[in-house]
């Protein structure tokens, strides 16, 4: 099923495509979620529009026994094949003239991909960096990435659910599960937004407060995180 997408020209997958295939040839659900190890990733794009537009940065933390590995990070800005030099800034405050010299995405991505290794990949609302992600290694690669993700933005909206449904009391539809309130919401360390790498750090301490909620809730192994997520959307792969 992830054999289309090879663009014109690309005779042969990359090799770390081939390496990120073998490692989840036989992956097992069944483990202790502190068994895996997590990269949670923000991608920054130059717009939403998902034919046009790309991306231009990657930030990642690495999540290890359940605690993130601060000498474990990725980040790197990328040149896009278009700059519109007309833009004075991006939304995250990247300039065209940060991203004239920086690697193209050929040179990025591979090493993104080997950094992210067998780890299950953690984002908020990731559906969109998948998006991105998986379309840029179809062009590059020739092919999508097999490590599975976890959307944080889901996971706290079946939390506060549950909290809902333990205290018998209504949940309030209209509540915003954007990262930076959610943070200020439980407390959690602040870090400054639309910058991929503290936007990758932001998630991941959202991520291991949910994941010690739920893991004080019985849930303790991937296999049941992934049962809560066909309720709520929680899981999916790249």
């Amino acid at each position: 099923m992830l054999l289309a997408g090879l663009c014109p020209g690309l005779r042969t997958r990359h090799p770390a495509l081939l390496k990120n295939r073998v490692l989840f040839k036989d992956f097992n659900q069944s483990r202790l979620l502190t068994d895996y190890t997590f990269v949670v990733c923000d991608t920054e794009l130059t717009g939403l529009n998902r034919r046009r537009d790309e991306i231009i940065s990657i930030g990642a933390v690495r999540i290890v026994n359940l605690q993130i590995e601060l000498s474990q990070s990725f980040h790197c800005y990328i040149k896009p094949k278009n700059i519109d030099p007309n833009a004075a800034t991006f939304v995250h405050r990247i300039t065209p003239e940060q991203l004239l010299d920086a690697p193209p995405l050929e040179e990025v991505l591979p090493a993104f991909l080997d950094f992210c290794g067998d780890a299950l990949l953690v984002g908020h609302f990731i559906s969109i960096d998948m998006y991105f992600l998986n379309k840029a290694a179809r062009r590059v690669l020739g092919g999508m990435m097999s490590n599975p993700s976890i959307d944080t933005m889901r996971l706290a909206k079946g939390y506060k659910e549950a909290q809902c449904i333990d205290h018998f009391g209504g949940c309030d539809q209209s509540a915003s599960y954007n990262l930076d309130l959610l943070s200020e919401e439980f407390n959690l360390p602040r870090f400054k937004p639309h910058d991929a790498l503290e936007d990758a750090l932001q998630t991941a301490y959202l991520f291991l407060f949910l994941v010690k909620k739920l893991k004080h809730g019985g849930i303790k192994t991937l296999k049941e995180l992934y049962l809560a997520g066909r309720i709520f959307g929680l899981m999916g792969r790249g």
